[in-house]
């Protein structure tokens, strides 16, 4: 594989949003034209105010789908986990991962708001060896126990380096839908998008114990660029 592309500043529009800001401009234009026709003759200042606030609101939800195109600029990922996500880095520390691991691990949280892509990458390169959804509830995605008891999907990576690596997505009290792209069996790969999660939500990621770690609490991450991690 020759030299990485340096970083590329393109932006386009996620295609987990088509369907949501399609349907979205056709409300918003069918509630303008409404209001336009049966509002604004009467009082112009309800119809302008109506116009901007609907269309502040569009835009916002636009914003959201935003998806940067990025590639990790280093060739040697080995060892490395990579951000999966853009975010605010909100829990670092050992816990019991009950789930696959049954034992302790060092975890990092990411949380996403409203206004951080929510485009997921891949953090690692390496095999996927699990891959599995579960239903939950829509607490707060910053509680610590939205981890467990959320609508979550795991991930778990094999690395080459031969570390399992679960990679966690979260909804949060907005968030409605969670996808994950990978599957069971397939090849991971650094730059490749693991998912999508809609309208606010987390990404955890347990580590093996003594992991070295290279973020600290509330440093801000650019998925697909910061490093989180070298494994031993």
């Amino acid at each position: 594989m020759g030299k990485r592309l340096r970083k590329l500043r393109k932006i386009r529009l996620h295609r987990e949003g088509t369907a949501t800001l399609i349907w979205g401009f056709i409300v918003y234009a069918a509630l303008n034209a409404l209001v336009y026709y049966l509002v604004t003759p009467i009082c112009p200042m309800v119809g302008y105010l109506f116009a901007g606030v609907t269309t502040v609101i569009y835009l916002v939800v636009v914003n959201f789908f935003r998806c940067p195109i990025r590639h990790y600029e280093d060739d040697d990922t080995e060892g490395l986990i990579i951000a999966p996500a853009d975010g605010k880095v909100v829990v670092i520390e050992e816990v019991e991962e009950n789930e696959y691991f049954h034992d302790r691990r060092l975890m990092v949280s990411i949380f996403m708001s409203l206004f951080n892509v929510h485009a997921n990458w891949t953090p690692c390169d390496g095999k996927v060896k699990m891959v599995r959804h579960h239903d939950g509830r829509y607490q707060a995605a910053w509680l610590p126990k939205s981890s467990t008891e959320n609508e979550r999907s795991t991930v778990v990576i094999t690395t080459s380096t031969g570390h399992d690596i679960l990679v966690r997505q979260v909804a949060g009290a907005m968030a409605r839908r969670i996808v994950t792209y990978l599957q069971e069996g397939d090849e991971s790969f650094i730059d490749e998008h693991m998912g999508f999660i809609k309208f606010g939500s987390r990404v955890d990621i347990y580590l093996p114990v003594g992991t070295k770690v290279n973020v600290e609490l509330g440093q801000r991450t650019t998925g697909n660029e910061t490093i989180i991690a070298r494994l031993s």
